[in-house]
């Protein structure tokens, strides 16, 4: 697995766990209660540097291990991990645009600051998730 792949690879699995557990803690403290009555900035603060944290972790870990096995060819990139960065970078881009079409449409209604912020946060994890998934099925599959 090259280098780009494993970044790749941690990313996902940071963005698999973080965000979940991100929902779980803001629905334990509204307690049943309004959604928009959590102090919701802390907990997503402390979410993106968790998950900003365990991706360069798992990164650092994975590279030590790779470098192990093959101390080479454990930091090589090609020209086919540029291109499917670039289309993996085009994928989460669209989802970012969708996430901002919905924060502007969320304005215009005058929603929540609550409701705006995790629109914006979510959109940007799913874009990462979706990014990455798109990232290692190019991996797997190649470029079409």
């Amino acid at each position: 697995m090259v280098y780009s792949e494993r970044n790749t690879w941690s990313t996902l699995i940071a963005t698999t766990v973080i965000i979940p557990g991100y929902i779980v803690v803001i629905l334990q403290q509204a307690a049943g209660g309004p959604l928009t009555s959590v102090d919701w900035f802390p907990i997503m603060l402390w979410a993106i540097g968790i998950s900003i944290a365990v991706t360069i972790v798992l990164s650092i870990l994975w590279g030590m291990l790779a470098g192990f096995r093959d101390p080479k060819g454990s930091t090589a990139t090609d020209v086919r991990d540029r291109d499917i960065d670039q289309m993996g970078g085009r994928v989460e881009h669209a989802f970012l645009v969708i996430a901002g079409l919905g924060v502007i449409a969320l304005c215009a209604i005058g929603s929540d600051v609550f409701w705006i912020a995790n629109a914006m946060f979510l959109g940007f994890a799913i874009s990462a998730f979706v990014g990455s998934i798109a990232r290692i099925i190019a991996y797997r599959r190649g470029l079409v």
